[in-house]
């Protein structure tokens, strides 16, 4: 259900489908189309990793208008990831943290792996390299959270928990879950402790050879929350395999830039 597009070089993959049907995007940007230099050629959008902020700044500016966002740029709404559990509902005092990476700027949304929000024109940006993405809509409200899960994000059930929030206002049950490209059980070893871990919380995952299945474990916690797997949707494509398309913080040995999930609603707020 996901398109590739490149408008102005910048490349990226987004729900055509739900865009038109009900004015939501929901795209997952790659790393190509921007300004940074090596090593974060060249579509940065990570103000946190060592890039020239300008740089950084224009990259944003060029993937939002790629988006048709151009007018939303100064309410692009971002947050201080933490690896944590923590979901924070993007109310009309939140809007644009973080958004601009130019020194002296406003300060992301602190301490939260996941944002929410009903307001239009918001676009909610999470960065990544590695690390599961997932966006959940739903289009009767319409709301969208943007929910960033690494190992212990994931283990906590940071996806379920946001899908839980996001049901509990008003409106049909209809959430459909994106889930992004991420480093896959092919290239993302870990710990027998590690594996034990998600295999002692998650069914589906059987104890392995080293290798950790986090979408998986994404997948069944989004089913616990009551998002049935054909509601679900998967990029499929492994970030670590793919370095040319997206950033990766395993394979390119930490020194990396930042790709990202972004969503938003379109029309006046509510």
């Amino acid at each position: 259900m996901l398109t590739r597009h490149i408008r102005n070089g910048v490349a990226f993959w987004r729900d055509d489908e739900l865009l038109a049907s009900s004015g939501i995007t929901v795209a997952f940007s790659e790393r190509v189309g921007g300004a940074s230099a090596p090593p974060f050629a060249s579509l940065n959008l990570g103000s946190h990793v060592g890039d020239d902020p300008a740089a950084v700044e224009e990259n944003r500016s060029r993937l939002l208008a790629a988006l048709d966002f151009g007018e939303m740029r100064g309410r692009l709404t971002c947050a201080q990831q933490v690896h944590g559990s923590r979901i924070e509902r993007v109310g009309s005092s939140l809007v644009g943290a973080g958004g601009s990476a130019l020194p002296g700027a406003r300060l992301p949304v602190a301490d939260a792996d996941a944002l929410l929000t009903t307001l239009t024109d918001t676009p909610l940006m999470l960065l990544f390299a590695d690390c599961v993405p997932i966006i959940l809509v739903r289009p009767s409200v319409p709301a969208i959270s943007v929910v960033h899960a690494g190992w212990r994000g994931a283990l906590a059930g940071i996806a379920g928990e946001a899908a839980r929030v996001l049901s509990a206002i008003e409106g049909d049950d209809d959430i459909v879950a994106y889930i992004g490209p991420h480093i896959g059980p092919c290239c993302y070893q870990v710990s027998d402790e590690r594996v034990s871990q998600f295999s002692n919380t998650f069914v589906t995952l059987a104890p392995a050879d080293g290798r950790l299945d986090l979408a998986a474990a994404v997948a069944e916690d989004l089913v616990r929350a009551g998002v049935p797997m054909e509601r679900q949707k998967r990029h499929g494509m492994c970030t670590a395999d793919n370095i040319d398309r997206f950033f990766s913080y395993r394979a390119e040995n930490g020194l990396t830039g930042r790709h990202c999930a972004v969503a938003a609603i379109a029309g006046a707020s509510i």
